[in-house]
């Protein structure tokens, strides 16, 4: 076996919650935006996010001055001073937030128990999407870095940290600054795939069938979060879960009501031009009209 599959195997063993979240990223991925956008991105986003952290390790930007510790070296696959797996979950992390803000700028309606998101190809493609997939996606590193940060508590293992403590549970701000510009980046890049007409080509017609299956990049979203709540507590940092937990509670009221205020505005014109755009959808959906 080549040293790099082995490595790679190396990773997959060491880090399935990795995997578990990238695969949700494929089905959601495949049925909202098509396979070919969804394949193509994974090199993207990957080169991207490790082109940003080989560029802080080495002078300090975007992140700030932070170190890699090659204590798993050997063990799974590294690309030049960046674990491998860290690179890759850029791509499902972008994803789910550039999913996410589609779904809270989008009309919402109902059919039955299941919700639907009215997106338009312009709200795709629109600055609106691109300001809140950003902050979304430097949310989510808010929760996550810091308890990725005592990574020698369970089972990440100390993989990296700052040469200065930072303000936020040890966390320097400039991290945050960084994953703003490359969430930037990353969800422009989606956008960029979404106008290529030579990568349109839907997900299988059984994806269509899955309830709820229009709402798995959010609900990635979410998981990604309740994913490193759950840690924070499990190692005992109450404090730190504390803060997290009223940080996404805020966020999750207001998605609650922001929610709650489209379905009682829905209209028939807003559901007919999602319609227009998606015609895929009208199975899904099962009505053309409210």
């Amino acid at each position: 076996m080549p040293e790099w599959l082995r490595l790679l195997w190396g990773t997959i063993l060491l880090r399935p919650y990795v995997f578990c979240f990238l695969l949700v990223y494929l089905v959601a991925g495949g049925y909202h935006l098509g396979w070919r956008k969804t394949l193509a991105y994974v090199p993207i986003g990957y080169g991207l996010a490790w082109a940003s952290e080989f560029s802080s390790i080495h002078w300090g930007f975007p992140y700030g001055d932070y170190y890699y510790i090659p204590a798993t070296v050997g063990r799974e696959l590294w690309v030049a001073g960046v674990p491998f797996m860290d690179s890759l979950s850029y791509v499902f992390l972008s994803y789910c937030s550039y999913a996410t803000a589609l779904f809270l700028l989008s009309p919402v309606t109902r059919c039955g128990a299941e919700l639907f998101s009215l997106e338009t190809l312009e709200l795709r493609r629109s600055w609106r999407t691109l300001v809140l997939g950003a902050f979304l996606f430097m949310f989510l590193d808010i929760i996550i870095d810091p308890v990725a940060l005592q990574g020698y508590r369970w089972f990440l293992g100390q993989i990296y940290g700052y040469r200065e403590t930072g303000i936020y549970f040890g966390v320097p701000m400039s991290n945050f600054y960084g994953w703003l510009l490359v969430g930037f980046v990353l969800v422009g890049a989606l956008q960029i795939l979404d106008r290529q007409p030579a990568l349109e080509g839907w997900g299988s017609k059984w994806l269509q069938r899955i309830p709820g299956i229009g709402l798995l990049g959010p609900v990635l979203y979410l998981s990604v979060l309740v994913f490193n709540l759950s840690v924070t507590f499990w190692i005992g940092e109450l404090l730190l879960g504390l803060v997290g937990v009223l940080l996404v509670g805020v966020f999750l009221v207001l998605g609650f009501f922001m929610t709650l205020y489209k379905l009682e505005h829905v209209t028939a014109t807003l559901i007919d031009r999602h319609l227009a755009q998606f015609p895929r959808y009208r199975a899904a959906l099962r009505l053309s009209r409210v």
